[in-house]
């Protein structure tokens, strides 16, 4: 038998074992999942500030509504997998990277991969499996006997000056959060998912196999320019895969064949075109927002193109579109679709701000290269449809943007959706895997692509329309764990 410790993945927003060491959960179901409680007193799964019950949690303090939203979120993982061996979580709230803008939400993996154990079913010979997996094929407790399979971390500052500050934690169990309300449920679904499985164990970043053996991700991911499985092609090739954006597919016929079970027909699309289009003129693949009304091909959203160009502020975060926007570019925007630079505050934030001064639409131009990325963020009152499009493709259009009058631009998009291919999917229905460029640490690969529509829970970044499924219609995680063996 083979083992080897394995680092934790991470979750984001636009996102080491303490002492007191108990079991505080357990989820019964067809497996069952412990949760050890390693927060200490007064602090995080242990903190006794009051809280008034909210959505279907009952807990009365923060600590109490934390561990029995962990529950519920195990449970259902407990529900859809099976195994006869119970999975061991080690959970904490520590503090996680974070900014104003953006922070990492949670962070979890398999404390242990194995290959080649000597009972029971070794299905790849030669291949890592996380821990969990690992136990449940051989029937027989690897390791030491009662160790935890998975370390979980969960940011503890959230909300807090410094750190997505307009942001804070939903912890009810309905799927249900307010504006700017972080389903804790579903982020607990997304790290346990990675513990239980949701990663490779083979470097993306330089191609090499942890201990020489691939993972079983490592049969199925897939290099498209390569045209081979991960398992097969050299390490130059998985690391150009790993930053190829849409060269990076999930190439498995369980996952292959739910796919068009669950996402959206044809591809979100800003078209340019009128009389100072020039040389910006064309299509142009965007990304969905997880809030608002999705692009639609029966009712193309259209307008003048008009930039926000003048900095708000909300709280002690200056960008544009962070406040109400200026009487100038309230009046640009009036009856257009709105182009507003990413960056400082939360998206769903401008695209409100834009909406509150009568623009029917809004293209998020990306602030920093790489690929067409979705917006996520959440706000049940956003009505209208947000799109986001690479820094490329925005300088090419900002560029015809310069003979504007104070309302009008001739400059003419039109927010839809086109085609007939699967939204995060590639030509042949292959789900494509998160492969931006440069390569994100924690994220790449590990990821289904935020091109998804709808969104999926194993997207690297949390969306706001998530609604704690795991299986279709709703989401390709259960077929893509029974691909690999649970």
């Amino acid at each position: 038998m083979s083992s080897k410790r394995f680092p934790l993945k991470a979750l984001v927003a636009a996102a080491a074992v303490a002492a007191n060491l108990g079991v505080v959960g357990q989820a019964q179901a067809a497996v069952t999942i412990i949760i050890n409680n390693i927060n200490a007193a007064g602090i995080g799964f242990n903190d006794p500030t009051p809280a008034a019950p909210v959505g279907g949690n009952t807990g009365t303090t923060l600590g109490q509504q934390r561990l029995i939203a962990f529950t519920h979120a195990a449970n259902i993982w407990g529900a859809a997998l099976t195994s006869n061996i119970p999975v061991i979580i080690n959970a904490q709230f520590t503090a996680l990277t974070c900014s104003a803008a953006s922070g990492v939400l949670g962070s979890a993996g398999a404390t242990q991969i194995f290959a080649n154990w000597v009972t029971g079913t070794v299905p790849k010979p030669s291949t890592w499996y996380s821990y969990a997996l690992a136990n449940k094929m051989a029937q027989v407790y690897q390791g030491t006997l009662g160790a935890p399979q998975i370390n979980s971390n969960f940011n503890v500052n959230l909300g807090t000056p410094g750190c997505l500050e307009t942001s804070r934690w939903y912890y009810g169990l309905d799927s249900n959060e307010p504006t700017n309300g972080i389903d804790f449920v579903a982020v607990l679904q997304h790290e346990m998912a990675h513990g239980l499985g949701f990663q490779t164990f083979t470097s993306g970043s330089t191609g090499a196999f942890n201990g020489g053996l691939p993972s079983i991700w490592d049969h199925f991911l897939f290099s498209v320019a390569a045209g081979g499985f991960w398992k097969d092609v050299t390490a130059a090739d998985r690391v150009a895969s790993a930053i190829s954006v849409s060269g990076l597919v999930w190439n498995g016929p369980i996952v292959t064949a739910a796919a068009p079970l669950v996402l959206l027909q044809g591809a979100a699309n800003v078209a340019i075109g009128g009389v100072q289009a020039g040389a910006a003129a064309g299509n142009y693949a965007a990304g969905e927002a997880s809030f608002g009304p999705l692009a639609s091909f029966a009712s193309p959203v259209v307008g003048d193109l008009m930039p926000v160009v003048s900095n708000t502020t909300a709280a002690s975060l200056t960008g544009p579109g962070c406040g109400p926007l200026t009487t100038l570019d309230a009046l640009a925007v009036n009856g257009n679709i709105a182009l507003i630079d990413r960056g400082v505050c939360n998206l769903a934030v401008k695209v409100k701000n834009a909406q509150n001064a009568g623009a029917r639409g809004v293209i998020i131009a990306d602030n920093v290269p790489g690929g067409v990325a979705g917006l996520g963020g959440s706000d049940p009152t956003v009505t209208i449809p947000a799109l986001r499009i690479t820094l490329a493709d925005a300088t090419t259009i900002r560029a015809q943007l310069f003979k504007r009058s104070r309302t009008k631009s001739g400059v003419v998009a039109s927010i839809s959706r086109i085609g007939t291919q699967l939204a995060g999917a590639d030509g042949l229905g292959r789900v494509r895997m998160f492969a931006p460029n440069p390569f994100q640490s924690g994220s790449s690969v590990s990821h289904f692509d935020s091109s998804a529509t709808p969104n999926l829970l194993m997207e690297p970044a949390i969306n706001g329309n998530l609604t704690q499924a795991v299986a279709p219609p709703l989401d390709l995680t259960l077929p893509l764990f029974t691909e690999i063996g649970w």
